[in-house]
């Protein structure tokens, strides 16, 4: 009898641990598996518009604060895995105007010195350094040339581990000060980082600073910025800006673009993104036409990009991991064709996917597929077509997006249809740049755009015609939200990602006029390998 009783209380005390375990999880907070919800907009807070005024060139935030060849413009990113990483920098003035003598990188070296937190940095890395110019073939506009770039890849780190470095040529001497980072965690099912802020277009506005400062207050690990980074493009060269380039400057032959504005952006950005790594990838606003039809050097040429490291030729596309998480950062504005080299080195990586190793499968591009608000709506539906069976069938769990200016997420969706099994697709290209904040929504009376006016006019194509079946039948745009988007509101902010285990991972949107607590919307995306089995690497031989 009192075996029984013991017996008894053990799976009574099971249950309970088990009960709790689900209490802590959740915390009360929605799960996927609750859904898919009905659509929810949350209206205009019209008291809050946000100062989307950008910083000016005065500002000690963007100004140059070292001198001759000290590093400046600091920052950090991953290679594939948890034991290398990428420091880069800028050493030198940029020059700007008609008569402009590219520096010679030659002249210094690209060096980091290194150690574990506590002990000496007495191992040592030599990368490479670079020059690029922004050139225009029309008389008036004024050249630039940057300063000296540095890469670096710090290779042979242990997993979880804080680290101390310093870079810079140590022979003129020429050092930085000392900066920290932690590397990511081991990938395996039961490791991630704490923390993963994602933001899109991003800027460098006063309402930029507020979510900066809010994603600071997070302590993220990992950042991910999905696409339009400094907005230079909306300058001419002579430094002139405006919020409608093509609305001020509708007789300029090329759309300029001020190059210093990537520097104040780097300057602005250093003392957040020299201790964590931040993982970029191009937006529309990084295209910066010049002469030979040259685009994207800026791009480029400022950051380090894992690509090489994951059987990438360009830095439009690359892969990485962080934990038990791969990431997937995709470009939509090179080919995405079935033909092209994009998508036959992401088929390759998806099949040399192990997910018991990496379970989670986050991918990234710029232009969202499921947007329902005007402002580019439907504008990449080409590459949508081309590339979504692709990612259904190994199965994405997250998607994220920048570009419209707004805060939306969907419910899991393929092929504009609810789907258990379909990613959660979510915008978050509310940075806080100075471009208008997108407000009117396609489903909304009247607003529907005209079907030619939404391709891409940097990529072409034209892929969005009337939907053929569903409650849009015969129709461009839905009547009513569609039953997709499960949440949309327009305001500025970030969001946080917080991976919990192999099936659950809780995101939170933060608003920039909300104090730093609270969350604009909160969700545990549960992943169901059971119900939706992700393509195995032996399937794909």
């Amino acid at each position: 009898m009192g075996s029984v009783l013991v017996h008894t209380h053990v799976v009574t005390l099971c249950m309970l641990l088990l009960s709790l375990s689900s209490i802590l999880v959740h915390g009360g907070v929605p799960t996927t598996l609750d859904g898919p919800f009905k659509p929810v907009t949350v209206p205009l807070d019209k008291s809050f518009r946000g100062n989307a005024v950008d910083i000016p060139d005065t500002d000690p935030l963007v100004q140059r604060n070292v001198e001759a060849f000290q590093p400046e413009q600091i920052s950090l990113s991953l290679s594939t895995s948890h034991d290398s990483v990428w420091i880069s920098w800028i050493t030198g003035e940029f020059q700007i105007g008609e008569n402009i003598e590219p520096l010679d990188p030659e002249t210094v070296d690209s060096i980091v010195q290194y150690g574990r937190f506590g002990r000496s940095m007495n191992v040592q890395a030599v990368g490479y350094s670079l020059v690029y110019s922004q050139l225009y073939p029309f008389e008036g506009l004024q050249n630039y040339t940057s300063g000296i770039i540095h890469h670096v890849r710090l290779t042979g780190l242990k997993p979880n581990t804080l680290y101390q470095y310093q870079c810079g040529d140590p022979s003129l001497p020429a050092m930085s000060d000392v900066h920290y980072f932690r590397t990511m965690p081991v990938s395996g099912p039961k490791s991630y980082p704490s923390r993963i802020a994602v933001v899109g277009d991003l800027g460098l506005t006063y309402n930029t600073t507020s979510t900066v400062n809010h994603m600071t207050g997070n302590h993220p690990d990992l950042i991910l910025l999905v696409g339009d980074v400094s907005y230079a493009n909306l300058y001419l060269t002579n430094g002139t800006g405006s919020d409608c380039y093509s609305c001020s400057f509708s007789n300029s032959p090329i759309q300029e673009t001020y190059q210093p504005r990537w520097d104040y952006w780097g300057r602005y950005m250093e003392p957040l993104i020299a201790s964590v790594p931040i993982m970029v990838v191009e937006g529309n606003h990084e295209i910066e036409e010049q002469a030979e039809n040259k685009t994207f050097v800026a791009y480029s040429s400022r950051f380090a990009f894992p690509s090489e490291e994951s059987g990438s030729s360009s830095t439009f596309y690359y892969s990485f991991n962080a934990g038990g998480i791969h990431f997937i950062m995709l470009g939509a504005y090179i080919s995405y064709d079935k033909s092209g080299d994009q998508y036959k080195w992401l088929e390759k990586d998806l099949a040399s996917l192990d997910r018991e190793v990496t379970p989670w499968l986050v991918a990234t591009w710029h232009a969202p597929w499921y947007s329902t608000y005007i402002a580019h709506y439907r504008e990449v539906e080409c590459m949508r077509v081309e590339m979504e069976d692709l990612l259904y069938k190994y199965g994405v769990d997250i998607v994220f997006n920048g570009h419209v200016h707004a805060y939306e997420r969907s419910n899991r969706v393929y092929n504009y249809t609810l789907d258990p099994c379909g990613p959660v697709y979510i915008t978050v290209g509310d940075g806080g740049n100075r471009e208008k904040m997108a407000i009117a929504h396609a489903d909304e009376p009247g607003n529907c755009p005209e079907p030619s006016t939404t391709p891409d006019k940097f990529m072409g194509g034209f892929c969005a015609f009337n939907f053929t079946s569903g409650p849009a039948a015969g129709k461009f745009c839905w009547d009513q939200q569609p039953d997709y988007s499960a949440f949309r509101e327009s305001s500025f902010g970030h969001g946080i990602l917080e991976v919990k285990n192999e099936t659950h991972a809780l995101w939170i949107w933060h608003r920039n006029q909300d104090f730093y607590g609270n969350a604009g919307d909160e969700i545990y995306i549960v992943r169901q390998p059971d119900k939706c089995p992700p393509v195995k690497p032996e399937e794909n031989y």
